[in-house]
């Protein structure tokens, strides 16, 4: 090894809902090309903190091509192929002048049109490029990945987030870094042996300050102590809204010891996962009932999220379940946010306190009831572009320090305050209300496309917290989604004495 290690960066990062209409296209994407990437060093994301990490370590980082989009629809498969086109050539020039180590930042859970796995695609190609053979290769990824066979076959060390909000992407970048730093250093180079028990929870499911993902991580940490050539174990939540073989939960195990003890540790989780499985499987109530619970003279915001139009996991975020129960249950001095470019359109030409008639979203998904038609007054139109308040959210861990939400228009409706945006924009942060004048913990109500990664935020304020059942693409009920790929049987959608773990472990 050179005194100065080069290491080759790239990331391919995004989480596919395979169940929403339409896809996601080139331009959908974010591209930085070469030395593009290092601008991010230093920011909040897992690229930011990766190659801030290096710099301590004196390593030449090789930028070569990082593509991220938010959680969408599935990916064109030209997208795939663009990004393997450029990546090929820039991975395989360096790669002839002598490269190693190879960092990645993925995802974990993107899925093309013909291509279900594609983390595993990419990593089997790399794997096959010249001047690949026997150079390490670490990344980080996110907690919900739907970890596969090819991802833990063609990686040394992936390293996957721990924390669901997840405040610690960045932490877990830096972690895997460190590992690479190990690798070179010695000279070992472990291996991967991965599992994936036939459980498939929603996002609700996966909070790790909670069983059953919190009973899970405190024993991946205990197998790491009783098993000094582990080097990292990864629980994994997986995304429960896409339809590939390997979609749900899972357990990767970075080793330089016997298979046989990463085999006996992965049988040990699975064993714990099938224990706690029915703790993860949880469905939200009705909105009408959660708000006839709702208390209206208390005092405090009642925080009330929407998983089923969870922005965070890929919905559109401009579903009206919500809109209409807070309408039709009167409620007062609310407030919810709606993806509505057009509604924006319509606004922009218009003077604060002037009235219009619109009918606000419901456009995105063929499960919601469709546009909610309201008089509105408009209060404010402003830009969208906010610093984030939280550079450890779960907004930052994909954003960075910065987030657009396009041109936002403010309105009333009675007593509900709505902001519309241009673009979806995941609720992990409070910039996002303040940005546009308006102080959220003085709400009595408000409405949340969001599973669990808001919590962050939103319970420093929250007098209270419920979880409210509406028509959307992320809907909690899974058995309702129409999987036609997922190896079966699987928990929830067959019964628990069906399942048969041990035929999914693998290395």
């Amino acid at each position: 090894m050179k005194n100065r290690p080069r290491i080759l960066f790239a990331g391919l990062y995004h989480e596919t809902h395979t169940f929403l209409e339409g896809v996601t296209g080139w331009n959908d994407f974010t591209v930085l090309r070469g030395d593009q990437m290092l601008a991010a060093r230093g920011d909040s994301s897992p690229l930011g903190g990766a190659l801030e990490a290096v710099v301590e370590l004196n390593w030449e980082i090789v930028p070569t091509l990082n593509l991220h989009a938010l959680p969408s629809a599935l990916v064109a498969d030209e997208v795939f192929a663009n990004f393997w086109d450029e990546f090929r050539v820039a991975a395989t020039a360096e790669l002839t002048r002598g490269i190693d180590g190879i960092y990645l930042v993925l995802h974990g859970a993107m899925t093309c049109e013909s291509i279900p796995d594609v983390d595993g695609e990419f990593l089997e190609r790399l794997a096959g490029l010249p001047g690949a053979k026997g150079v390490p290769v670490f990344g980080v990824f996110d907690l919900h990945a739907n970890f596969t066979p090819r991802m833990a076959a063609h990686a040394n060390g992936l390293v996957g987030y721990r924390e669901n909000p997840h405040t610690d992407a960045r932490e877990s970048a830096v972690r895997a870094v460190h590992l690479l730093d190990r690798a070179l250093s010695t000279g070992q180079r472990p291996k991967m042996f991965f599992a994936h028990p036939p459980i498939v929870w929603p996002p609700t499911g996966t909070a790790t300050n909670a069983d059953p993902m919190k009973s899970l991580l405190r024993l991946a940490r205990s197998l790491e102590k009783r098993n000094p050539e582990f080097w990292e174990i990864s629980v994994v939540g997986g995304f429960a809204f896409a339809d590939t073989p390997e979609t749900g939960v899972s357990f990767a195990i970075t080793t330089s010891g016997a298979g046989a003890q990463a085999e006996a540790a992965l049988d040990e989780l699975c064993a714990c996962a099938i224990e706690l499985a029915t703790l993860g499987n949880v469905i939200e109530e009705p909105v009408a009932e959660v708000l006839r619970r709702v208390p209206r003279e208390a005092a405090g915001l009642t925080v009330l999220a929407e998983p089923s139009d969870n922005i965070g996991g890929g919905a559109p975020g401009d579903g009206t379940g919500l809109l209409r129960a807070l309408i039709e249950h009167d409620a007062q001095n609310a407030a919810v946010c709606l993806c509505d470019s057009g509604a924006v359109e319509h606004l922009r030409v218009l003077r604060p306190g002037e009235r219009v008639t619109l009918a606000l979203g419901g456009r995105g998904s063929r499960l919601d009831a469709g546009p909610c038609k309201l008089e509105v007054e408009l209060l404010t139109l402003t830009d969208g572009r906010f610093e984030l308040e939280d550079k450890q959210s779960h907004l930052a861990s994909s954003s960075g320090d910065w987030f657009d939400m396009g041109l936002c228009a403010v309105v009333r409706h009675r007593g509900i305050t709505i902001l519309l945006t241009s673009n979806r924009t995941p609720p992990m942060d409070l910039g996002q209300w303040r940005h546009v004048g308006l102080a959220p913990e003085k709400f009595s109500l408000i409405g949340v496309k969001a599973a669990v990664a808001h919590r962050r935020a939103y319970d420093l304020i929250a007098a209270r917290h419920y979880w409210v059942d509406t028509p959307g693409p992320c809907s909690s009920r899974l058995a309702a989604l129409p999987y036609r790929k997922l190896h079966r049987p699987i928990y929830p959608l067959d019964p628990l004495d069906e399942l048969k773990f041990n035929e999914f472990r693998t290395n």
